[in-house]
């Protein structure tokens, strides 16, 4: 469930435009939130990969719990994504900017991803709502 909540939260530093259309006064929140970005994403990040390699490691659920194994691996997944991409300027500061072929790399994977990021962000929400209400069912 932890994964779920967090997911959701970070679908929404994502995707602050949809958030402001329906909720105006939701910018000021917003706006704290900023300078933090790069330190959520990075940790979001992090912990995204954490998860990718921790239902790797449990792929024996595929047997017991094939449905929350799959949820886990996608929210894990969505997670790291919108992780590099709210924390790449962090990344880059922090891991890799003595290397230049790591950080060429991490340019061209950003590109790919940076005009997806709004959609990445609705099927964080998506998939973190699922995950919260799958969290009751299978666990």
């Amino acid at each position: 469930m932890i994964y779920g909540i967090s997911l959701v939260f970070l679908s929404i530093v994502a995707v602050p435009s949809l958030i402001l259309s329906k909720k105006p006064n939701a910018k000021e929140l917003l706006e704290k939130i900023e300078p933090y970005q790069g330190w959520i994403g990075l940790i979001f990040c992090i912990w995204g990969i954490w998860g990718i390699i921790s239902a790797v490691l449990n792929i024996g659920w595929l047997t017991t719990v094939p449905i929350w194994w799959g949820t886990f691996l996608a929210g894990s997944i969505v997670e790291a994504g919108l992780g590099f991409m709210l924390g790449y300027g962090m990344i880059n500061k922090l891991l890799l900017s003595k290397n230049p072929e790591a950080r060429e790399k991490a340019e061209k994977l950003r590109g790919k991803i940076a005009p997806k990021q709004g959609k990445l962000g609705l099927l964080g929400i998506a998939v973190g709502v699922w995950m919260i209400v799958a969290s009751f069912i299978f666990i």
